[in-house]
C-alpha cells in the first residue's frame, strides 16, 4: 500500500502565502462584481425581451423568430471570437437565454388569447 493520495481523495491543503491569498481575494472580489453585473444586464436583457413578447402577443406574432436568432448566433459568435472567447460557449449561452425568451413569449401570448 502506498503513502501517495489516491486519485478521488484530495490533496491535504498547502500552507498558502499571505500575497497569494491576498491575490485571490482581489481576484475573487472581481470575478463577484462580474457576476453581480452580468445578472443585473440579464435582467435588463429580459425586461426587454419582455416587451417584445408583448408586442408579438398583441400582434399575433409568434414567439419564435429562427431568423433573427440565427443572426444573433452569429453575430455572438463573431464578438466572442474577438473578445477571445470560446465562440461555442457564448452560442451555447445564447441558445439557452433564446429558449428562456421564447418559454416567457409562449406564455404571454397564452395569457393574451
Amino acid at each position: 500500500m502506498s503513502d501517495s493520495p489516491r486519485p478521488h481523495e484530495p490533496t491535504p491543503p498547502q500552507p498558502v502565502d499571505d500575497s497569494v491569498r491576498a491575490e485571490l481575494t482581489r481576484l475573487r472580489e472581481s470575478i463577484d462584481n462580474i457576476d453581480a453585473a452580468v445578472v443585473h444586464m440579464l435582467a435588463e436583457r429580459f425586461k426587454c425581451t419582455q416587451q417584445v413578447g408583448v408586442l408579438k402577443a398583441e400582434h399575433q406574432l409568434p414567439p419564435a423568430d429562427p431568423a433573427r436568432e440565427a443572426r444573433q448566433i452569429a453575430r455572438l459568435r463573431e464578438l466572442a471570437e474577438s473578445a477571445k472567447l470560446d465562440p461555442a460557449f457564448a452560442e451555447k449561452l445564447l441558445n439557452f437565454i433564446i429558449a428562456e425568451v421564447i418559454r416567457h413569449h409562449e406564455t404571454i401570448a397564452d395569457g393574451a388569447r
